[in-house]
């Protein structure tokens, strides 16, 4: 168990690891934070913060999976996962988007999402903004009502937060 008491505390178990997934970029690896039982509780706390009165929290490939879980049940709510491409059974909804070094696709099980539920997205980072903004587009495709988008980290010299103007947005850490 840590001294993590405070989400400022948090960035002292982010590890850097350069070059990955590709030459130049720098991955900010969350693991060590999730393994430290106390931070983690610390994240899931300061992550729910933006969670008032929602019916579903969507966690976002992959490790949006390990944090919006949790939120979801702290707050009640069900969870709903967005996956990559050809990963969820039956009908889905899907976009593509860009990434900051690549392109992707996106899914939701159509009907994961019912018309007028209120929506908590949750990531680990938030970086171009790519993922989150179509994470938010398949929640309104299906009728959701994105409420907030809650990051672990943000690396705002990517600029990801100008592609989520008028979304409730909160990053815990930024780099």
């Amino acid at each position: 168990m840590s001294a993590a008491h405070d989400p400022h505390d948090l960035a002292r178990l982010i590890r850097d690891v350069p070059d990955f997934p590709e030459p130049g970029i720098i991955f900010r690896d969350v693991a060590p934070l999730l393994a430290d039982s106390a931070a983690f509780e610390v994240a899931v706390q300061a992550l729910s913060e933006l969670a008032e009165d929602v019916d579903a929290v969507v966690g976002i490939e992959s490790r949006g999976f390990i944090l919006g879980a949790p939120v979801a049940l702290r707050t009640g709510a069900g969870f709903v996962p967005a996956r990559k491409a050809g990963k969820l059974p039956g009908e889905t909804v899907s976009v593509a988007f860009a990434l900051e070094y690549g392109e992707a696709v996106l899914e939701l099980q159509a009907g994961a999402i019912t018309p007028g539920q209120r929506v908590l997205i949750v990531d680990d980072v938030l970086a171009t903004g790519g993922t989150a903004a179509a994470t938010a587009a398949l929640v309104e495709q299906l009728g959701g009502e994105v409420v907030g988008l809650s990051f672990l980290l943000e690396l705002t010299a990517l600029g990801g937060a100008a592609r989520l103007e008028g979304y409730r947005h909160g990053s815990l850490l930024r780099y």
